[in-house]
């Protein structure tokens, strides 16, 4: 690109795609740099030696409400139907995750009420005001512990918002969402569509030369909000998986689903197991040898390349806040996304809010145009 482009978008993950796909097609000129090989952040997967697709940052199931979303992404992506179905491993049994109606009649009675009453100050609190005890510390306690690295009761209440106790045995994880699926040739082929004809600068670190590009009208950064300026204020706390990978040439099937959660410390410091051959459509899945698992544990990263789950807890909430503020200050910067919002998005939710962004950004543009 030669001349400078109207916008900067700094990350090619999902919210810095739709919004350079969204401003691209509005006939603006974007120029998107990201510090990784590849496009698409979190969501790129790839195709393991054995033909098994594999998604490289964890598992993306992909599903929504809104038909304006689902219509946006089956622009750049046909998908195939799959409702994710999650289980735990607990005392050598696997149960339904959201927890079955009949595990609770089995375990707890019929009759049973929550363990807390009030106003929830902490995750335990808000996740005992919705179970009962028991059901608490088999699935939720020890998970968010491993998950977390702290004690539970050191985290946000907030965190529970999605969290569920079922009357039902739907073995399903969401299913009320209209639309699900994941695209039939992967997500990084998805987000490389979602970006044609843009230009991209890939293994490029924004940070590292802020003056190598400057726009027109305004920088999208999609990074983490700390490091743009500076950790001036100190560092926000972030979790990510370490992932071992396995080929196992000669089982067919390895666990009753494609997601197993292993909730309890006893099970290991892994915190779920994931078996990709499960994730694929059957046509593909059944011409397939042997099968591949992915195991996670989590860790708190030093990388931001690493940084996934941003930290639930009021310290954390409060910093983000402090450095919102300067964001909110800054005339020509757009500081945005997971990682910029500090907020974990699901991907529809993470589709709708850059779409929003997007339409703000173009009738600001209009203003000064007319101006």
């Amino acid at each position: 690109m030669r001349s400078s482009p109207q916008y900067l978008i700094v990350g090619a993950g999902l919210t810095g795609a739709v919004i350079a796909r969204t401003l691209t097609d509005a006939g603006k000129t974007v120029l998107v740099v990201d510090r990784r090989s590849h496009v698409g952040g979190n969501v790129f997967d790839h195709v393991h030696e054995s033909g098994i697709r594999v998604h490289t940052y964890g598992p993306h199931y992909f599903r929504t409400h809104s038909d304006d979303i689902w219509r946006f992404v089956n622009r750049f992506a046909a998908f195939y139907r799959y409702e994710a179905c999650v289980v735990s491993h607990v005392r050598g049994a696997y149960e339904n995750w959201p927890i079955a109606g009949s595990y609770i009649k089995r375990v707890i009675g019929e009759n049973w009420s929550p363990e807390f009453a009030g106003k929830p100050q902490n995750f335990e609190q808000a996740a005992l005001s919705l179970m009962p005890r028991t059901v608490y510390e088999t699935f939720v306690k020890e998970y968010n512990e491993k998950q977390w690295g702290v004690p539970a009761a050191e985290l946000s209440a907030e965190l529970c918002k999605r969290f569920e106790v079922r009357e039902n045995d739907d073995p399903r994880l969401m299913p009320h969402h209209t639309h699900q699926g994941i695209p039939i040739d992967g997500y990084a082929n998805m987000m490389a569509r979602m970006m044609t004809g843009i230009p991209v600068w890939l293994n490029c670190d924004y940070l590292d030369d802020r003056d190598l590009i400057k726009p027109t009208e305004c920088t999208i950064f999609t990074g983490p909000i700390d490091a743009f300026f500076n950790y001036s204020l100190g560092r926000l706390k972030y979790r990510g998986q370490q992932r071992t990978t396995q080929y196992l040439p000669d089982v067919d099937r390895y666990q009753p689903a494609g997601q197993v959660n292993e909730p309890l410390h006893d099970g290991g410091p892994h915190i779920r197991t994931l078996e990709w051959k499960q994730m694929m459509q059957p046509s593909s899945a059944d011409a397939i040898k042997g099968t591949v698992i992915t195991r996670e544990v989590p860790f708190t990263p030093e990388q931001a390349q690493d940084y996934e789950y941003p930290f639930p807890d009021e310290a954390n909430k409060r910093l983000y806040q402090a450095y919102r503020a300067q964001a909110d200050e800054l005339g020509n910067v757009l500081i945005c996304g997971r990682l910029g919002e500090y907020k974990y998005f699901d991907m529809d939710h993470d589709i709708a809010r850059a779409l929003t962004l997007s339409r703000h950004l173009l009738e600001a543009d209009t203003v000064r145009e007319v101006a």
